[in-house]
């Protein structure tokens, strides 16, 4: 297995360019909207449609009435929208669907779409990612790090550090390595949220309690998989 990463939205706005037809790509946007979906899928929500823009929310909205509209601009509440991007909110949807936009982490995924496959991780479903990773053995796997606005994110880049450390024996690209030397210098997954720019502002905000949640490592079994721009729950 060989695993390269995109560490800024700079890099993955390339991504639609590049052939990955014979990688997995692998998204974390931890701080919250990975987080937020793991929350969903692992609570019984049936699947989640990440599209880039409130547009086009609000246009699947119509083709969809009965889904949950989801997503956040600067970290807060879409008007309109029925849910933010808070995963505690993500954790009654049993049985629902839920269409979502975020600032970094569904623009992250849809450009992904000409992958091979695309999972969606976090810190929460870290060991469950690793493990599927071993029972796929695809040759490449990108690690996607969402980032915050235009710039890299700690805690993404920390989380996908922490997958590489648990896959093992594994080779990778000098930016992977970077990100594998990345997750040593923090003692536990808190430490490195609350030290990100995005914990800071979480906190600041009044949602520390979303930065603890989503610190919890391994928390969840499920691992989400992207097919035709929706994320259902890989089957184990």
């Amino acid at each position: 297995m060989h695993i390269d990463a995109a560490l800024t939205p700079a890099d993955i706005a390339l991504l639609p360019q590049r052939d990955l037809t014979d990688t997995t790509c692998v998204v974390f946007d931890v701080l919250r909207a990975t987080s937020s979906m793991i929350t969903g899928l692992a609570s019984g929500a049936t699947e989640i449609h990440p599209v880039c823009t409130i547009d086009e929310a609000r246009a699947l909205k119509l083709q969809l009435p009965d889904a949950v509209l989801g997503g956040e601009r600067q970290g807060d509440l879409i008007p309109g929208f029925d849910v933010g991007n808070s995963p505690s909110e993500y954790t009654a949807l049993a049985g629902r669907r839920i269409i979502t936009t975020t600032t970094n982490g569904t623009v992250a995924l849809r450009a992904c779409e000409g992958a091979e496959r695309v999972l969606v991780a976090a810190i929460l479903n870290l060991g469950a990612v690793a493990a599927a990773l071993r029972t796929l053995e695809p040759k490449n796997v990108l690690l996607v790090c969402a980032g915050t606005f235009e710039t890299f994110a700690l805690e993404d880049g920390y989380a996908a550090g922490l997958l590489i450390a648990e896959l093992g024996d594994v080779t990778t690209t000098d930016a992977a390595r970077t990100l594998e030397r990345l997750a040593v210098s923090y003692p536990d997954p808190l430490s490195a949220l609350r030290a990100a720019r995005n914990g800071q502002a979480l906190a600041a905000s009044g949602r520390a309690a979303d930065v603890e949640w989503c610190a919890q490592r391994s928390w969840y079994k499920v691992v989400g998989q992207m097919t035709a721009a929706v994320i259902r729950p890989l089957p184990q």
